[in-house]
């Protein structure tokens, strides 16, 4: 056959883009060509997310559409990423999918993919202790305007929660060496990138044993807070983010660092999920409705600028109107930012899907959600207008989708701003004055 051509898309979350980065990686470097043409490509990669239902729909539709595809070519068709040995199952329904990968199996990809080329099934254990740590992202041809990337520190959750599949998807929660964490970062700034989010599905819970004592002052020990400092200092030219924070592992020490350097970007996205505490106990969220508060209140006297995005679900098992109007109650106490919000879906194989009656009719849900996206809608145009006058810094990350005269870039907060084109380019760091807004976006002029 030719010349073994891969093309990957993308669902889900911020993690799955990384997990792509990991694959194009491993595939380069056994052979494989990548393409940015889904008819050019023999090989067609979905990287799938069985968090929400929407997702799975999503993936669903697509292999119906694929399978016109492959009626014209032989090509074969892989499924990574997360999926429940329920969802596989209806995958395979479709008997279009040639094999699945998981995500503590990706070091095999090609292997997956060579056997399946010719008519048989690879057999692999997987690695549930797969870190990634010593991987280099490739820039492709895709990335090659990209100054922004994702990393991710850890990879699992213990955590828990009775309506996610994560832990029974990416297994239990290990985390990277910070040794390549740092090496990595450097390497990605000396190849033009200007930002790095550090990801994990609770970046919090990051700890490493530092066996060999090969960081001085840590007592052996490296948790988040170090980490982010160690990576401060070791990268002061590029700008660091990171989530996804869960609110029971949030430090103090975290937040001090944030607050100390510069190129730590101040936003922090918080997942709250409900504002009801009996809500968040069937969800076996590991905090109150007061804890949260009490946390938020400590980020804005630690870090008076940082801005907050939460996650929301609506119409989780046996949630009532009070519960709802808790939620309400507590966004308008916090007034976020901006946020993520969707109405829950039973996942097959979480403890909510076994256990608990997904019993709020999806009129309630539906009606629940469109007041949540209306008040943070409302939210988001009242902190916009708090940067209005402001000078900010903008790294510029590419011209504007709606008009090829402005730059495009995020500030600190992580919120996007939009300026007339100057003599500058994609990378440059801007300060701009804020002079008008929308619900979404800033709007400013360039000052030096």
């Amino acid at each position: 056959m030719k010349k073994k051509s891969v093309y990957i898309e993308n669902y889900g979350c911020q993690m799955n883009i990384s997990d792509s980065d990991i694959i194009n990686s491993i595939l380069l470097n056994n052979g494989f060509i990548l393409s940015e043409n889904l008819n050019q490509a023999n090989i067609i990669l979905l990287n799938a997310c069985s968090i929400r239902e929407k997702a799975e729909l999503t993936i669903k539709k697509r292999l119906e559409q694929l399978k016109f595809l492959k009626k014209k070519k032989k090509i074969w068709i892989g499924i990574i990423g997360c999926f429940s040995k329920q969802i596989k199952n209806i995958f395979l329904q479709h008997k279009i999918v040639d094999f699945f990968v998981n995500p503590n199996s990706y070091r095999e990809i090609h292997n997956f993919i060579n056997y399946s080329i010719i008519g048989k099934q690879y057999d692999h254990v997987e690695n549930k202790n797969e870190t990634y740590a010593d991987i280099s992202f490739v820039k492709t041809k895709q990335r090659n305007n990209k100054i922004t990337t994702f990393l991710s520190i850890t990879r699992g959750c213990n955590n828990m929660c009775t309506f996610c599949i994560v832990p029974f998807t990416r297994g239990r929660e290990r985390s990277s060496d910070p040794y390549s964490i740092i090496m990595e970062c450097k390497r990605l700034y000396k190849n033009g990138y200007k930002e790095i989010t550090l990801l994990g599905q609770n970046v919090d819970s990051y700890l490493w044993i530092d066996h060999n004592n090969l960081i001085s002052n840590y007592k052996n020990t490296v948790d988040f807070s170090i980490l982010l400092n160690l990576l401060a200092q070791e990268i002061p030219f590029m700008r660091i983010r990171f989530s996804t924070s869960n609110p029971h592992d949030m430090s103090d020490e975290v937040l001090k660092v944030i607050s100390k350097y510069k190129n730590i970007c101040k936003h922090i996205h918080l997942p709250v999920q409900s504002g009801s505490n009996k809500i968040l106990k069937l969800m076996n969220r590991k905090y109150t409705r007061e804890k949260y508060l009490f946390l938020v209140k400590k980020i804005k006297s630690i870090i008076p600028e940082c801005s907050i995005s939460h996650d929301i679900m609506t119409g989780f098992c046996n949630e009532n109107e009070e519960d709802h109007q808790d939620t309400i109650s507590l966004m308008n106490e916090i007034k976020y930012n901006y946020g993520y919000m969707f109405s829950y879906s039973p996942r097959p194989g979480t403890y909510a899907y076994r256990r608990l009656k997904d019993n709020v009719p999806t009129k309630i849900k539906k009606r629940r959600l469109k007041e949540i996206i209306d008040l943070q809608k409302n939210h988001s145009f009242y902190r916009m207008k708090e940067h209005l006058g402001k000078i900010e810094e903008v790294l510029i990350e590419g011209e504007s989708k709606k008009n090829n005269q402005y730059w495009y870039g995020r500030n600190s907060q992580n919120l996007v701003v939009v300026f007339p084109k100057k003599n500058l380019n994609i990378g440059d760091l801007a300060y701009v004055k804020i002079t008008d807004t929308t619900s979404a976006t800033l709007i400013g002029e360039f000052c030096k």
